[in-house]
C-alpha cells in the first residue's frame, strides 16, 4: 500500500466519522512517530509533514556529520561521513544531513500494522466524542426511535444512529413500545463499560417531568414560573411545587393551562399520570395543606426536631388525605421533607370512641399498625366499615377482621 492510498482512506474514513482536520492530522501524525520509535528507537531528530487533501507524506531525518572514528557515531542525532558521503558526496564534518524516510524503509507489515492503528485511533476518538456529547446531555430531553425489545430494557437509536437505553427500571409502568415507535426520554446517565459508552435514558425521573412543563409551558421556559420540586410514582401521581416572582402569574393556572391544555400534552405522555401542581410557599402550614390537597386539614401540629408533622382531618377526608394505595401522603411527605402523620379528629359525637392503642393486649400490635396505615385510628372508625371495605383497604384476611370487629364490639356492650 502506498503512501497516498493508506492517507487518502483514512481521510474519507475519518469524514464519514465527522472527525475534524486537525485531530485527523494529530492522529495521524501520533501513528507515523510511533512507527518510527519501533524502527529507530527515537523520532527526537525527525519531521513529519503531511497533507491530508493530496494524500502526500513526508518524513525527514536529520543528523550531524561527525568523523567515522568519533565516539558519537552510535548517537541517533550523529552519522559518519562516510555514511553521509554515500547520500550525498561532498558533504563535510559538521554538516546536517536530511535524509527523507518512506514508507517502504518500515516494511509491508508495519504499514498495514499503521492503518489498523489509524481506523482503531478513530474509533476509540469517536466513543469519546459520543461519550462527551451525552455526558452534555444529561437532564435534557432527547428522542430516539425503538429498534430492539429486550426483557431488561429497549434499544432506541438517535438521529446520529448510535445506540441508546431504556432500562426496565426506567421506563413508566403502563409503557408499552413496538419496534418503530418515537419514543422521548431525558438522558439519565453515560457510562463507560469495556470501553465503549452506554447512554441511559429516564422516563421515571422527577426531571422528565420538570423538562416536559419546561417544553410545553413558556413561562416556565423563560424563567418566569419556577418549579421548586417535583416528586412522583411514575404513571400513577405526581406532585409539582410552582412558584412565580411576578405577582401578574398566577403560576398554578399557567402551568395547567386554559382547561387543562397545557397539562393534558404531559399527562399524555406519562401514561396519564395524575399530576396535581401546587403553589409553593415559605408558610410550611400552608404548603402542607396544600401538599395533601384535596384532603381540606383541620389542624396541623409541626415536631421539627424529629422532622414530622401531625395532620388532623374530619373523618370523611382521612381516606382523601391518605390517597390510592397511601400515594397522596407519600408525595405530599416527600415535597415537604417532613414525615407526614394523619389523624382522625374527634367530634363531639365520637367523644365515647376509644383510642386503638388501648386494645394492644387484646389485638396484636402488626393488625393495630396496619389499620392506621389506612387512616383507622379509633375503635368507631373500624366499626363504620363493612368487613369487604375493611379487607380492600387493608391487607388483612377476613377471619383477622372479624375477630378484630368482635374485640371492639365488646368494648361498647
Amino acid at each position: 500500500m502506498d503512501t497516498a492510498v493508506l492517507i487518502e482512506s483514512f481521510a474519507d474514513f475519518a469524514k464519514q466519522k465527522n472527525i475534524d482536520r486537525p485531530t485527523m492530522i494529530r492522529i495521524l501524525e501520533d501513528v507515523f512517530r510511533t512507527m518510527i520509535r519501533k524502527k529507530f528507537e527515537t523520532d527526537e531528530n525527525f519531521d513529519i509533514i503531511i497533507n491530508a487533501d493530496k494524500g502526500d507524506l513526508e518524513i525527514w531525518r536529520f543528523r550531524e556529520i561527525v568523523d567515522d572514528d568519533s565516539e558519537d557515531i552510535w548517537d541517533h542525532d550523529k552519522i559518519s561521513l562516510s555514511e553521509a558521503r554515500k547520500i550525498e558526496p561532498d558533504f563535510e564534518i559538521g554538516e546536517e544531513v536530511a535524509e527523507e524516510i518512506t514508507l517502504i524503509d518500515f516494511g509491508r507489515r508495519a504499514v498495514m500494522t499503521a492503518r489498523q492503528t489509524l481506523i482503531q485511533k478513530v474509533k476509540d476518538l469517536e466513543k469519546d466524542i459520543l461519550f462527551q456529547k451525552y455526558k452534555d446531555l444529561v437532564g435534557e430531553i432527547i428522542s430516539g426511535e425503538v429498534y430492539q425489545i429486550l426483557s431488561r430494557e429497549v434499544l432506541l437509536i438517535d438521529a446520529e444512529g448510535n445506540e441508546i437505553s431504556i432500562p426496565k427500571n426506567e421506563q413508566i409502568p403502563k409503557d408499552r413500545f413496538r419496534k418503530g415507535d418515537q419514543v422521548r426520554a431525558i438522558v439519565d446517565r453515560v457510562e463507560m463499560i469495556n470501553g465503549n459508552p452506554k447512554i441511559i435514558l429516564s422516563r421515571t425521573s422527577p426531571v422528565f417531568l420538570e423538562r416536559l412543563f419546561e417544553s410545553e409551558v413558556p413561562e416556565v421556559y423563560d424563567g418566569l414560573i419556577t418549579i421548586k420540586k417535583v416528586v412522583r410514582e411514575p404513571g400513577e401521581r405526581a406532585k409539582v411545587a410552582v412558584e412565580s416572582y411576578d405577582d401578574r402569574i398566577d403560576p398554578v393556572g399557567a402551568c395547567v393551562g386554559m382547561k387543562g391544555s397545557r397539562i393534558h400534552s404531559i399527562v399524555r405522555e406519562l401514561q396519564n399520570e395524575n399530576i396535581d401542581v401546587i403553589n409553593y410557599t415559605e408558610n410550611l402550614d400552608l404548603y402542607i395543606t396544600r401538599a395533601l390537597s384535596p384532603a381540606k386539614i383541620t389542624s396541623i401540629k409541626i415536631n421539627e426536631e424529629e422532622k414530622r408533622v401531625a395532620v388532623y382531618l374530619k373523618p370523611d377526608q382521612v381516606s382523601l388525605a391518605i390517597g390510592k394505595g397511601g400515594q397522596n401522603i407519600k408525595l405530599a411527605s416527600k415535597l415537604v421533607g417532613l414525615e407526614i402523620d394523619v389523624f382522625r379528629e374527634l367530634g363531639d359525637f365520637e367523644e365515647e370512641d376509644v383510642d386503638l392503642d388501648e386494645f394492644v393486649d387484646e389485638i396484636e400490635d402488626w393488625v393495630l399498625d396496619e389499620l392506621k396505615r389506612v387512616g383507622l385510628d379509633t375503635a368507631k372508625s373500624v366499626l363504620a366499615l363493612t368487613n369487604e371495605e375493611l379487607g380492600r383497604r387493608t391487607d388483612l384476611e377476613e377471619e383477622t377482621i372479624a375477630n378484630v370487629k368482635k374485640v371492639l364490639k365488646q368494648e361498647f356492650e
